[in-house]
């Protein structure tokens, strides 16, 4: 076994020994993955991981161990293989190295009191069996697993709640899950707008477990035209576990079966037309496998879409894919560390160009997706290589490669040509302000810094995380000019211009989902705004009753809400302000000097208002007599 790690033959070869040139330090813990060392001598007993712990630190105290390395090892009578999957040493006090080298963290000694895991090798079928007081003999989690080797970024959170709620509790001892009568989380959904990492999310899962390989497959590829065959797929995707589950119980490794595109077979029973029923004979086969009679404790489900509101309701529940994850747009953080990782071959080799800085590309990249990032990065790589070879040219000259650098200006022309599906429609705000704002009345320039303000409000309120502004006058007055440019100016990552010129020829039902589609994606953005233009032509409805709720209509009533809000709290402030709105002849008792605002447009007003904290009383007077 020493021979085969080393790589040596049996007979013939020779191996130079030199000492360590430095005091190795102590292990505090070594995994050790462990099997049967010889195929047909395999037995069903099942082996005690603390009484192998022991033994191991008996037979093997004060000898040396490094990652990779192979043994056998003895256990009532049965040679077993073992490899070193993992460690962590314990820090030597200063003046215990020789010659001031530093002590590899790839290697140490046992000592008595070093933790020893085992867990089972993944082609064994050897059992493992702990007392309870310790992790999993079989835990999912590989020992060597790091978060950064998985490659993607903006995703960590996700991975963490995914951990949290799906793998946590697998990684404790079975004795305390029993205990606890704790169930197992069977199922995750992911889901989230295109590009935005699900797939590629659920298929790296794979490596940060010690478990088989997931089974991957595409929602579509279940479905089959004869009857009873698509049930049959979904049956053969949960044999594996069927088998070994019967045969190992709790022993088991866990089956990670992963579907993509889930909405094309598990859409709501009863909605697909054509009278076969196979749609909802596939929701009734999968949700029979994750929680029917016969229940699997060693699998986990793991589905994917872009379209949540299709999947049954009845995947959602508790005991099926119970685990709810939306992937969406990457923050700043998540952008710089996909734009790190796209880029990284680039600045290995010398290729990106000194001028790029990623954090700035992280900060003007709003809305985009991973895979947008990745177009991003593919354009700009395009327009550098082009300098090198313009269009038209036949033949490249290969000794000028090593010169090639993508720069600044070539991620600024990606820019321009990657436009993220969930971003600015500037070329539509763009046309309804062809010509400009004119500024011929004071009342213009009001229009535009009370808007600025709504704005600001939406950027750095908490209390009104959804604005609204109507803008009324005649025909060709500039309304949607007006709105574009609050819009332009706000800089916010998602604008939208929704114009019922653009859904001429719908039906009503057609226009409830092309506006539902826009303020549906606007929530996937951290501020978005949208203009609705001609808003009389997408209401034409009416309606046969209706009821009067009242507003707040006196200064009484308007000092209750500003105690509940806690604004104008300095007494003299509040005394000023109530007098300048009664000398106004506002708050009076009859309906011509009365306030006469709804509640949920004076909240806005207040916080408005608090936007000028320096001026908050004036700018509420101001406010209120505008309405």
């Amino acid at each position: 076994m020493q021979r085969q790690w080393v790589g040596l033959s049996l007979a013939g070869d020779e191996v130079t020994v030199e000492p360590l040139p430095f005091i190795p330090s102590y292990l505090q813990s070594v995994d050790l993955e462990v099997g049967f060392l010889k195929r047909g001598h395999e037995i069903a007993e099942s082996f005690s991981a603390d009484e192998m712990e022991r033994n191991f630190l008996k037979a093997y105290n004060g000898i040396l161990f490094t990652v990779g390395q192979l043994l056998v090892f003895e256990f009532h009578g049965q040679n077993l293989k073992v490899q070193v999957k993992g460690l962590s040493t314990v820090e030597l006090a200063d003046g215990q190295r020789r010659g001031g080298a530093s002590a590899s963290t790839n290697l140490g000694v046992l000592m008595e009191k070093t933790q020893v895991t085992f867990i089972k090798a993944a082609d064994s079928t050897i059992k493992l069996k702990s007392s309870g007081k310790k992790a999993a003999p079989n835990a999912i989690l590989a020992p060597n697993f790091k978060f950064e080797d998985m490659g993607i970024g903006g995703l960590d959170s996700e991975f963490g709640t995914i951990f949290r709620r799906a793998f946590a509790s697998r990684i404790y001892p079975p004795a305390l899950i029993e205990r606890m009568g704790l169930q197992h989380v069977k199922g995750i959904l992911l889901f989230g707008p295109p590009g935005t990492g699900k797939t590629l999310m659920a298929r790296q899962i794979g490596k940060m477990l010690n478990a088989r390989e997931p089974k991957v497959v595409n929602g579509p590829e279940i479905l089959n035209k004869f009857v009873g065959a698509s049930e049959e797929n979904i049956r053969k995707l949960f044999e594996d576990a069927e088998k070994e589950y019967k045969a190992k119980g709790d022993e088991s490794d866990l089956h990670i079966i992963i579907f993509d595109e889930l909405d094309a077979i598990c859409k709501q029973r009863g909605s697909t037309g054509g009278g076969t029923g196979v749609g909802d004979s596939i929701v009734n086969q999968l949700l029979s496998k994750l929680d029917g009679v016969d229940q699997l404790n060693n699998i986990l489900v793991i589905g994917m879409t872009n379209r949540l509101d299709m999947i049954d309701e009845a995947l959602l529940r508790p005991g099926r894919l119970e685990v709810h994850l939306e992937i969406s747009l990457p923050d700043e953080k998540g952008r710089l560390q996909i734009l790190n990782i796209h880029t990284a071959k680039m600045r290995e080799s010398g290729a990106l160009g000194r001028d790029v800085d990623l954090v700035e590309l992280s900060q003007v990249t709003k809305n985009f997706s991973g895979a947008e990032i990745n177009g991003l990065v593919k354009s700009a790589m395009s327009w550098a290589l082009n300098r090198h070879a313009p269009v038209g040219t036949v033949n490249v000259v290969m000794d000028d490669i090593d010169k090639i650098r993508v720069t600044r200006p070539d991620f600024m022309n990606a820019l321009e040509e990657v436009i993220p599906a969930f971003g600015v429609a500037k070329e539509e705000l763009e046309q309804v302000v062809q010509n400009g704002i004119i500024h011929f009345d004071k009342a213009i320039d009001d229009i535009l810094r009370s808007g600025q303000l709504f704005v600001d409000q939406v950027r750095t309120s908490t209390r009104t995380p959804l604005v609204t502004l109507l803008l009324h006058g005649p025909p060709g007055s500039g309304k949607t000019a007006l709105a574009a440019t609050i819009a332009r100016a706000s800089d916010y990552p998602f604008m939208k211009l929704v114009s019922p010129d653009d859904m001429i020829g719908f039906s009503e039902s057609q226009k409830v989902h092309a506006i539902s589609k826009v303020f549906a994606d606007s929530y996937k953005s951290p501020l978005s705004v949208i203009v609705v233009d001609s808003l009389e032509r997408l209401l034409g409805e009416s309606f046969d009753s209706e009821l009067r709720v009242p507003p707040v209509s006196s200064l009484q009533a308007l000092g209750r809400v500003l105690d509940e809000v806690d604004l104008l709290t300095d007494a003299r402030e509040r005394q000023r302000t109530l007098e300048m709105l009664e000398h106004a002849g506002m708050g009076g008792q009859d309906d011509m000097n009365s306030l006469n605002i709804g509640i949920k447009k004076l909240l806005s007003t207040i916080e408005m208002a608090r936007q000028e904290p320096e001026a908050v009383g004036e700018r509420l007077v101001t406010s209120l007599m505008g309405l």
